[in-house]
């Protein structure tokens, strides 16, 4: 039995599980139900063990809110297959081009506006990385500049609302997926505008780092031309004022959000003449398999979770967090430091489903807002979104960057951007009414 044990040497046996696991390559979602179940026998050594998880597994994938994932998730896909994300850059292009470290910029801006459209990071990463990256690196963009802002602006999806980041904390914490949102907008806008304002000091100072456009191609552009960039940006605005102001006017919840984004792009393609049965299908497709990991991760760490926490592992690892006798914001960032570690291995699914139900217990028990805590955690997230060794940006980016970059060089950009990350992480833990005024 290994109750026998104690569960500080069960904590450290599932702990080493796991990473011995992840290291033969078993996929996440599978291990952390296979512990759970091993640990569940040997510990309680009763069959009704298993009923109880699956109980737990129960509550987690019939949860009302966890439909706004699927939906979000089809939206991105269809804004990807359709054609409208691509024009969109190619207009925000024209825009921007005469600035030195414009298309930099713009990229920058069409990153904020996909991710206020569908709030799914990897696809944003591979779309910029397709179109952004290519036309910097013509434009004679300095490459670390350029990778950096494409794995930097993809990686904002986590933050800007209606972020499936967000979703799946307010579920795994049990606190207002709304609220959320709106708290996440001031911190989201501020790291993108310190991005932008990175991106314009160095061009500055260094011109051969990002040149303008050159002025013959903006002079080539007809009145069409024109007309037609208007349009290519005005439909995207469109959809995200349609979603955002369908949760913030109180016409629909976050759920309901989804739908109605999906409705608009959907309306977009017909009026773009782009809606075909093979782009639906594929979307569909992507959707699925995306879905499906999600869900997987999720099973797993709520099976492992409610094993853990029945085993008294809450009521240990509080113990162990705050029993340590220091200062509260200690607590926070000793957290910090935890979530940074795991996102260096680990998915942020995973990290949000294995930790939150965890965290988020002892931050309110300290008298912080959860709401707050979510902000952080989606701001650390970014960070490990581009970390080595395992960062996916990295292998989103090489899975469709061009020939001769490769993962060495895509981690040696991304450091400006990490450093620009906990700058704005250290801003709200300091002052948490950066996150939490709009509320």
């Amino acid at each position: 039995m290994l109750m026998d044990f104690g569960i500080g040497p069960t904590t450290v046996l599932i702990f080493v599980s796991m990473i011995m696991l992840l290291a033969v390559g078993t996929p996440l979602g599978f291990l952390t139900g296979l512990i759970a179940l091993t640990i569940s026998y040997f510990w309680f050594d009763t069959a009704n063990m298993f009923q109880m998880v699956a109980a737990r597994v129960t509550d987690f994938t019939t949860s009302y809110v966890f439909v706004a994932v699927p939906m979000f998730v089809l939206m991105a896909s269809m804004l990807d297959k359709t054609g409208i994300a691509k024009d969109l850059y190619n207009a925000m292009r024209v825009i921007a081009g005469q600035i030195r470290g414009g298309v930099a910029v713009q990229s920058m801006c069409v990153a904020v506006l996909m991710a206020a459209m569908s709030g799914i990071i990897g696809g944003e990463t591979v779309l910029l990385g397709m179109l952004a990256l290519p036309q910097m690196l013509r434009l004679g963009y300095n490459q670390n500049l350029a990778i950096g802002t494409v794995v930097g602006g993809g990686a904002l999806g986590t933050m800007v609302p209606p972020s499936i980041v967000l979703i799946i904390y307010g579920l795994s914490a049990s606190v207002s997926v709304g609220d959320l949102f709106l708290a996440a907008f001031p911190p989201a806008f501020l790291l993108a505008a310190l991005y932008i304002t990175y991106i314009l000091v160095l061009c500055w100072f260094r011109p051969e780092y990002g040149p303008a456009m050159k002025k013959e191609e903006m002079e080539s552009l007809t009145r069409d031309d024109m007309i037609k960039v208007f349009r290519d940006i005005l439909i995207p605005l469109l959809i995200a004022v349609w979603v955002l102001g369908s949760i913030y006017g109180g016409i629909a919840s976050v759920t309901e959000s989804a739908c109605v984004g999906v409705v608009a792009v959907v309306l977009a393609a017909l009026y773009r003449r782009e809606l075909t049965l093979a782009i639906v299908w594929e979307s569909l497709k992507q959707t699925m398999r995306t879905v499906g990991m999600i869900i997987w991760v999720g099973i797993g760490a709520t099976m492992i979770i409610g094993v853990y926490n029945l085993m008294g592992g809450d009521s240990f690892i509080k113990e162990l967090i705050v029993g340590q006798n220091v200062e509260p914001i200690f607590v926070i960032l000793m957290m910090m430091v935890i979530l940074i570690f795991l996102g260096m291995f680990l998915d942020w699914i995973g990290i949000a489903l294995l930790c939150m139900p965890i965290f988020v217990p002892i931050i309110i028990d300290l008298g912080y807002d959860p709401i707050w805590f979510g902000v952080l955690f989606c701001i650390n997230m970014q960070v490990s979104f581009l970390s080595p060794p395992f960062g996916p940006a990295a292998f989103y980016l090489k899975s469709v960057a061009p020939p001769g970059i490769e993962l060495t060089d895509i981690f040696r950009s991304v450091w400006p951007f990490i450093i620009m990350q906990l700058i704005v992480l250290s801003l709200v833990v300091a002052f948490p009414q950066i996150a939490l005024f709009v509320l």
